[in-house]
């Protein structure tokens, strides 16, 4: 067995076992590892220490839980989710969301959490073309050669760096976006709607755009425009069962597949921004794409 198949391996144990006592040793012997190196080796493909993963998964569960059962015992969800009573769950859920569990009940926001990661994307390699299937997500890497640029109207915000869980600013952008976007001039009736990652105006910090494609040279005010430079482009097609899926764990396990594995392995560099892509935004809806800008001086 690879040794990323036995980290993987204990990540779904993780997560059948939420609200169980979970220890090392277990999690060890799941892995068939020595716990020293099954420590060691789950922090490197993870990113986190094993039991500070196991709370953030446990927290997830719970917020969401919290949000979907509004009559349900705040004591009764940390219990739930295997945490040993009220005050432990409180305060690992104020140190990672910012706001006790009552506060976000009574003044929901959205949150974003460490998601379950598949290892696996790490270590396959597709050629252009060619689906990539593997555990919730299914995508795809083309070319494409847009001739003519295609402008965007919405807004923007300077949002952290980094993935750490927390209020979802950008989620809150997007329903911004979607609650004035009756009231923007110009945008086209069946364009596609854009979120847009570039360069922050200050380090620590990226700028995200969001908002509908416009006709060109239009602009109404109080709204700002983005447009998508004509050009050769890589894009990352991928699908997932709904769309809570695939705007959340398939987007991030895509994106990072595309950055991380795909780019890297053809040596293809890319200007600095990301636009995700939307097809439909409904519940319905289960596909997307990621659009980066392959430089002009690259070979491909």
């Amino acid at each position: 067995m690879e040794a990323w198949n036995s980290i993987q391996n204990s990540i779904q144990y993780i997560e059948n076992n939420l609200a169980e006592k979970i220890n090392m040793e277990e999690l060890a012997g799941v892995a068939y590892l020595s716990p020293f190196y099954f420590q060691r080796l789950f922090n490197r493909l993870v990113g986190k220490p094993v039991m500070e993963y196991v709370k953030l998964r446990r927290l997830a569960g719970a917020a969401d839980y919290l949000n979907l059962n509004k009559d349900s015992r705040i004591s009764e969800t940390a219990y739930r989710f295997g945490f040993e009573n009220h005050e432990t769950f409180t305060r690992a859920f104020k140190a990672v969301y910012g706001m006790t569990p009552e506060n976000y009940r009574a003044n929901p926001r959205p949150l974003t959490h460490f998601i379950m990661p598949d290892i696996s994307l790490n270590y396959y390699m597709v050629d252009e073309n060619v689906p990539l299937i593997s555990d919730g997500i299914t995508l795809e890497v083309s070319r494409y050669y847009l001739s003519k640029s295609r402008s965007f109207m919405g807004y923007s915000i300077q949002n952290p760096m980094g993935d750490e869980p927390g209020v979802d600013l950008l989620g809150e952008l997007w329903d911004k976006f979607h609650e004035h976007k009756a009231s923007i001039q110009g945008l086209k009736r069946k364009g596609q709607e854009a979120g847009v990652s570039s360069p922050g105006e200050k380090p620590g910090f990226f700028t995200y755009f969001t908002g509908g494609e416009a006709e060109e040279g239009e602009l109404t005010e109080g709204f700002i425009n983005w447009d998508m430079p004509a050009g050769n482009y890589i894009i990352c097609t991928f699908e997932a069962e709904n769309f809570q899926l695939l705007v959340n764990e398939a987007l991030n396990k895509a994106r990072d597949y595309l950055f991380g594995v795909w780019l890297p392995k053809h040596t293809i560099n890319t200007e600095y921004f990301m636009a995700e892509l939307y097809y439909d935004i409904t519940p319905e809806a289960t596909k997307m794409e990621l659009w980066v800008k392959i430089k002009e001086e690259s070979s491909c």
